[in-house]
């Protein structure tokens, strides 16, 4: 539905009398107020909402504020429950681990057997809503965490008079060892004996407030680094006396044991809120006085006012940009995975660290064949792979999520320094080499130390990203402190790493492309990511220093041509000029002259070859962290790129509820790679931009209604309505960019 202004109203305002002026107030007001309402609606025809409670955390809810999350589900006939997360709790053996988990029991119990119960998740308020019990002792409760304070809020109205408690459930409470495949989810592969969890602690000396926290009181950094050769590295240690917990408190709640809050009285009304708090303490006396002067901090702003604010922040976040697709079974599915994956990132995206592509803050119990583990297992452990954390910031630039994309960017940034430093000890040049896998302190996965190290394409792709960021938001303090250094290392390794051949030219091995062919000569991925990113700095015009602008022109000249063969007659991109061995994953490195180096693609002179090695390509799925949808969208291959897109928005969910809670291939729950891949294809169906054009419908079935807004270079929107094959409306802002967009006719 969209809400249509007058045709045109023209108001001359230094002619506007004072009785004019308030009338135009009072219009404007209530003409924002309508459209405030009816984007809520748009937002709100995606909430997700469950008529029957859950039995456990596999059927929960999530919920956040960017670093604080929370599985939210009811027992049938029994409790509220949630965990608590936090994107920056990282154990001694580093591991992400919960804050904990808290039950919200109610007496009587409004949650009997076969009676009423509907949760929903608000998207348009970042809340969760539960309406439960019989008419006459209904209770109505709702759930949000603070989008600007590091505060879960628990608020209860019942028609009658209700007991409440709320119950701090520790599972961590002694040391335990790990065993099997939970070492997946730890820093294991030291050798130096057991990996132990450690308990978590209660604070016993505090009055009608329940505290608790896990400290790390010893840490497995310093074995790593000498593991690497980095032992001398400067730099506190990351994870010792990193302490990670929580405190709840209530107005009329008294705590009645160490774990344990209860209301004094039964009521009507009742709240109560918990902080999170993640902080490096030596002592521990550090942590508990933080966590009151936190407490005491939010506590100066009413709770009224907060939630305003909080009201506001997801206003603002829902009205940055949309993708809704009209009535149709196929087109509701994309539209609600579309928004609902938005909605996961915006939940865990502004925290610390990145998002993990291996649950976010969101992982729950799992069972792995006969074996069960707690919440804190984690598949695919507690690295960042570079190759599954940046496609679920890839989508993040159309949407104008940019405050998102930072955490992923400060990672890389913060560790520069230290990767210069392992770059030079490992092969005694400069530059800046990042292992495909590493640790949120910078360290290559432990594990993986050790293999032959030859070069991966993450600097290139990340400096990529970081030129699209640029070129979107114009972020001069970005460009100064982050692109620029990070170009100029990243574009040194490559010119001093690598020996010339005979013709002159640029020979890339040893090298391996991608993680498919482990050794390779001249591998497509650093031939086409080099070729792009020295165009773009070219094309922005980056200050680079002299020395690197030296380089960039020398490696332009030496690049040798991609690698490219004949096949049925038609010429296809290779993987590399020369592969060894056998093939270690299903990926398709040829296809990154498409994305995510737009080297081939719709508008460009050389489309063919894009396609012709796209419908050539060995692997043909879709799903996971496959990037097939959005390769097929950037050559025009509409049908494939649609197909792809409803299919990964369509996948089961498996034994999850909640409709986006994915399970990879490798089993790591809930994936967010799968709808972030999905994301971005079905942008790059509807907009791809190149340089300063902007194409509309490349990719776009004719039969698919749209309203969209995404964002494009040089701080430009994009907004329209396509309705049975045509464009009904655009508006483009700054409206000057309007020239530079191109209108393709969708097939």
């Amino acid at each position: 539905m969209v809400w249509e202004s007058p045709d045109i109203i023209i108001v001359q305002k230094d002619k506007l009398t004072s009785h004019n002026q308030i009338t135009w107030r009072f219009v404007a007001v209530i003409f924002a107020t309508a459209m405030s309402a009816l984007a809520q609606d748009a937002v709100d025809q995606h909430n997700v909402v469950w008529n029957s409670p859950g039995r456990d955390s596999g059927r929960s809810m999530p919920l956040g504020n960017g670093d604080i999350g929370l599985n939210v589900w009811v027992e049938e006939g029994g409790d509220l429950l949630f965990y608590i997360s936090k994107t920056d709790a990282w154990s001694e053996s580093a591991r992400l681990l919960k804050l904990g988990r808290v039950r919200v029991r109610f007496s009587p119990s409004p949650f009997t057997t076969g009676e009423p119960f509907r949760q929903t998740l608000k998207l348009s308020s970042g809340e969760i809503l539960i309406e439960a019990g019989k008419r006459g002792s209904e209770i109505r409760l709702k759930i949000w965490v603070d989008a600007n304070q590091p505060v879960v809020r628990v608020e209860s109205d019942s028609d009658q008079n209700l007991e409440m408690q709320v119950i701090y459930e520790r599972w961590r409470d002694q040391q335990r060892r790990l065993e099997g495949q939970e070492l997946l989810s730890s820093a294991y592969g030291l050798g130096k004996g057991p990996v132990i969890v450690d308990g978590d602690s209660i604070q016993q000396d505090v009055e009608n407030r329940v505290v608790w926290y896990h400290r790390n009181t010893r840490s497995v950094w310093p074995g790593i680094q000498k593991l690497q050769g980095m032992a001398d590295a400067a730099g506190p240690d990351p994870l010792l006396y990193r302490t990670f917990g929580a405190a709840m408190e209530g107005d009329g709640f008294t705590k009645i044991n160490q774990t344990t809050l209860r209301s004094t009285s039964r009521a009507k009304q009742q709240s109560v809120s918990i902080y999170a708090l993640t902080m490096t303490a030596d002592p521990i006396d550090q942590w508990l006085k933080e966590m009151d002067q936190l407490i005491a901090r939010v506590g100066v702003t009413k709770v009224s006012d907060r939630r305003s604010a909080h009201e506001k922040w997801w206003q603002e976040f829902w009205n940055r940009s949309w993708i809704r697709l009209s009535a149709g079974r196929e087109q509701k599915i994309v539209s609600s995975g579309y928004a609902l994956q938005r909605f996961l990132n915006a939940c865990g995206g502004r925290g610390a660290q990145p998002i993990k592509f291996n649950g976010s803050i969101f992982n729950v119990d799992a069972k792995e064949k006969d074996d069960s583990y707690d919440a804190d297992f984690r598949r695919l452990g507690s690295p960042y792979p570079f190759q599954k954390t940046r496609l679920i910031y890839w989508p993040m630039l159309a949407a104008g999520d940019y405050d998102l994309m930072e955490p992923f960017f400060r990672m890389y940034t913060a560790n520069r320094i230290l990767a210069e430093r392992w770059t030079q000890t490992y092969f005694h040049h400069e530059g800046v080499f990042f292992p495909e896998t590493m640790f949120f302190f910078g360290a290559d996965a432990d594990r993986n130390n050790g293999i032959k190290r030859t070069s991966f394409s993450s600097g290139l792709e990340l400096v990529s990203m970081m030129l699209d960021y640029h070129q979107h938001t114009q972020d001069k303090r970005f460009l100064r402190e982050a692109l620029l250094p990070m170009a100029e290392a990243v574009i040194t390794f490559y010119d001093k790493h690598y020996e010339r051949g005979a013709d002159g030219r640029i020979r890339f091995r040893p090298a391996q492309a991608l993680d498919a062919w482990q050794d390779a000569t001249d591998p497509l991925p650093e031939i086409a990511g080099l070729r792009w990113v020295m165009g773009e700095i070219n094309n922005q015009k980056l200050p680079l220093n002299k020395t690197v602008t030296a380089a960039v022109k020398r490696i332009q000249q030496q690049l040798p041509a991609l690698p490219m063969k004949q096949e049925n007659g038609k010429a296809v991109l290779r993987p590399a000029s020369q592969v060894f061995g056998e093939r270690k994953s299903s990926e398709n490195p040829e296809l990154y002259a498409v994305f995510p180096y737009r080297l081939y693609g719709v508008n460009k002179l050389n489309l063919e070859v894009g396609r012709d090695t796209f419908q050539a390509r060995r692997f043909t799925t879709t799903g996971g962290w496959a990037q097939d949808a959005i390769q097929a969208a950037f050559v025009g291959f509409t049908d494939a790129a649609k197909t792809m897109t409803v299919e990964n928005f369509s996948t089961p969910t498996k034994g999850n509820r909640f409709p986006v809670f994915w399970e990879n291939d490798s089993g790591a729950t809930p994936d967010q790679d799968h709808g972030s891949v999905a994301s971005m294809a079905l942008q790059t169906m509807l907009m791809q931009t190149d340089g300063m054009k902007i194409v509309l419908f490349p990719s776009w079935p004719k039969e698919w209604d749209v309203e969209f807004k995404l964002h494009a270079p040089l701080n430009t929107t994009v907004e329209g309505v396509f309705k049975a094959g045509k464009l009904e409306r655009l508006t483009v802002t700054p409206e000057k960019r309007g020239a530079d967009v191109i209108q393709m006719k969708p097939e």
